[in-house]
């Protein structure tokens, strides 16, 4: 989760205090760095609606969990390389060689779990594509379509939608996808509005 207030990662009260030189307010967990102004101003509640990315992103909030955002930001073109693009049917036939070249790469996280978990996550990806199943349907249907409005100010962990969706995940095989870090995924991937009353992209995410 990227709160307004808090460091990513954390919920909270919301706030959008964060002003750079352009003098544009901001969630404030876009603080000063250039890289995360750039997420925030860019991508981050943005709707997306490819299926591939929706999927990379979900890798990515998996990998996260225990760090800070900021950390993958940083990483994640290293991510992408060690990944294959996170093309989910290149990873899916990824074996042990590859976790072991993984485990080696000091550009992204070296953690066995969530790098198996990748794989795996590649693998139900791709036998849903094989049934002619749609990730993104899968995704965009759990909200009816349609990006759910935060309230402006305050910026839950996770939520009862947010269990809702960590349960159908890990029942089709998906791992390190909690409430919290669903939650987190739905933000970024613009499933929920959360950017704060008073910042800047609230409105334009919003409108489109």
């Amino acid at each position: 989760m990227r709160n307004a207030m808090l460091a990513p990662g954390r919920s909270g009260p919301a706030n959008a205090s964060a002003m750079a030189m352009d003098d544009k307010p901001r969630c404030g967990w876009a603080g000063d760095d250039a890289q995360m102004r750039a997420y925030h101003d860019h991508e981050w509640g943005v709707p997306q609606r490819d299926s591939r990315m929706l999927w990379e992103m979900l890798m990515l909030e998996g990998f996260q969990a225990g760090l800070a955002w900021i950390t993958i930001l940083r990483k994640r073109e290293a991510f992408r390389v060690a990944f294959a693009g996170f093309d989910p049917a290149r990873v899916a036939a990824f074996g042990e060689a590859d976790v072991q070249r993984l485990l080696g790469d000091a550009g992204i996280v070296r953690s066995r779990a969530k790098i198996e978990a990748t794989i795996a996550g590649a693998r139900v990806y791709q036998a849903m594509a094989d049934r002619g199943e749609s990730f993104a349907d899968l995704c965009w249907g759990y909200i009816d379509g349609v990006p759910l409005p935060g309230d402006g100010h305050t910026v839950p962990a996770s939520t009862p939608l947010s269990a809702d969706i960590s349960k159908d995940l890990k029942r089709r095989g998906f791992k390190f996808v909690g409430p919290t870090i669903v939650y987190a995924w739905m933000q970024a991937v613009g499933m929920v509005n959360d950017h704060v009353t008073g910042c800047y992209r609230r409105e334009q995410v919003r409108t489109g």
